[in-house]
């Protein structure tokens, strides 16, 4: 993530915004076929705060969430948490901070603690949609998943919302853990018009209808992920396991080439190897 050289109120939260997503998609993308994440990022549609608007008491705590996000990024959650707390001395009515703290504590799974910060953010700014997003990934994250959907679709209400596609597709693979492959395939379709480039949407998607028989636009979304950037053991094997299912013996053994070439140490390379294209 770029460091900001000019520090404002809509550049911290979409560093909050892509730190969710960052977080979503290392959780997702090394797990995808049982969970997701992220996402992505859009800016806050608050005004851009310039030095005349703020107080003193607003930029100090601003600043203090600034180098808690940085430690956060890197991985020293005690730093973070310690610059938050006082960033919240600072101004006890600054959002983001609440928000920063819920991340933080999601990461070390202490979920009531995440729980509360988000609730807090939402006291001071209601029916937030980023915030919103935050408490729904948090209720899937604990299995609740009714309450998730709903938090999530109470995000999507708002018609100025800048981050749709990470929130359509955080209900998605939402959707999808509670079994409800129907609306999460229409979620995570949603999810993918709005950023087709998304490889947690993409590969989500075509995953799910593998399961349901649909290879043919399975097929569409793992190309089309395969043949990017992102491509990695598990898209390349679910790639394999679609073309197998296809009767491509030419298409299945160019993917089980690379997965051997650029993951051959890889579980999804050991069941290429065994043949076993049903697991």
């Amino acid at each position: 993530m770029s460091d900001w050289q000019v520090f404002s109120l809509s550049r911290l939260r979409f560093r909050l915004l892509i730190l969710l997503a960052c977080c979503m998609v290392s959780v997702i993308f090394s797990g995808c076929s049982t969970q997701t994440m992220s996402a992505n990022a859009s800016a806050s549609r608050s005004e851009i705060v310039t030095d005349s608007d703020e107080t003193p008491e607003r930029k100090r705590a601003r600043i203090r969430v600034e180098l808690a996000l940085g430690y956060f990024e890197q991985g020293k959650t005690n730093i973070a948490l310690d610059e938050i707390k006082q960033a919240i001395a600072a101004d006890p009515n600054f959002s983001d901070s609440y928000s920063l703290r819920g991340l933080v504590y999601m990461r070390l799974n202490d979920f009531g603690f995440a729980e509360d910060s988000f609730k807090k953010a939402l006291s001071i700014k209601p029916k937030d949609a980023n915030i919103l997003h935050n408490l729904g990934w948090l209720k899937c994250q604990q299995g609740q998943f009714s309450q998730a959907v709903q938090i999530f679709s109470d995000a999507l209400s708002d018609p100025l919302y800048g981050g749709r596609a990470k929130t359509l597709m955080a209900q998605g693979l939402c959707q999808a853990k509670a079994g409800m492959d129907r609306e999460a395939e229409a979620s995570l379709i949603k999810a993918y018009e709005f950023d087709a480039a998304n490889p947690v949407t993409g590969y989500n998607l075509a995953s799910l209808l593998l399961k349901r028989g649909d290879f043919v636009r399975a097929q569409f979304y793992i190309r089309r992920l395969n043949n990017s950037e992102f491509a990695n053991a598990e898209s390349l094997w679910l790639g394999v396991k679609i073309e197998n299912r296809l009767g491509n013996a030419e298409a299945r053994q160019q993917l089980g080439a690379q997965l051997e070439k650029r993951f051959s140490q890889s579980h999804q390379a050991e069941l290429y190897r065994s043949a076993a294209f049903n697991d």
